[in-house]
């Protein structure tokens, strides 16, 4: 059976809660596996916490909220801090490096970092897609959805007339992830 935990975290406005509808949009339609979503958000509408758990399973999930994540995606200082703490030991922490400073360290933690704001603002002149960067990250770094899937949910999701920004987005963090995949891994700790 694989079941897989996970959580994406920033704050409002970089599309987190997006970002969470389009990995579980990929994994339920174009993976036809089972999923659930729990988005959670602060009172303010921008600059406030955000968060979107993700439960992927290939059998029914009984409980939809998170126990043990072991992914955790944390696009600002403050979503690190706040849930660096519930990765799962030997879990994956994938970081906004130019937003997040590791300074809580875990043992056991697998990190890897990608410039997503600074991809999306200096590479696609849109720091909105940020968020869509990070998956095409999230896509080639784990198992958990075919980046297939991902790759054509994003395109199904996005606004009208933005498919190809996105698109470009999103191959932006796939193809960083896989040079970075080729790089020794770093361990919080």
């Amino acid at each position: 059976m694989s079941r897989h935990e996970i959580r994406l975290s920033g704050f409002g406005g970089q599309g987190i809660i997006t970002a969470g509808y389009i990995l579980g949009k990929a994994a339920a339609l174009f993976d036809q596996r089972h999923v659930t979503l729990i988005k959670s958000y602060g009172p303010e509408s921008r600059g406030g916490a955000s968060s979107a758990q993700l439960i992927i399973s290939d059998q029914e999930i009984d409980y939809p909220r998170l126990t043990e994540p072991e992914l955790l995606v944390a696009m600002s200082q403050e979503a690190y801090s706040k849930y660096i703490g519930e990765l799962k030991s030997d879990g994956l922490l994938l970081i906004d490096e130019d937003l997040v400073e590791l300074d809580c360290p875990r043992d056991n933690v697998e990190v890897r970092a990608i410039p997503a704001t600074r991809i999306a603002e200096s590479e696609l002149g849109r720091k909105i897609v940020a968020n869509i960067v990070m998956l095409g990250f999230v896509a080639v770094s784990t198992d958990v959805v075919s980046s297939e899937a991902v790759r054509e949910a994003v395109l199904t999701s996005v606004p009208k007339g933005t498919e190809e920004l996105n698109r470009k987005a999103f191959e932006y963090g796939y193809e960083r992830g896989k040079v970075m995949a080729k790089k020794p891994v770093t361990s919080a700790g």
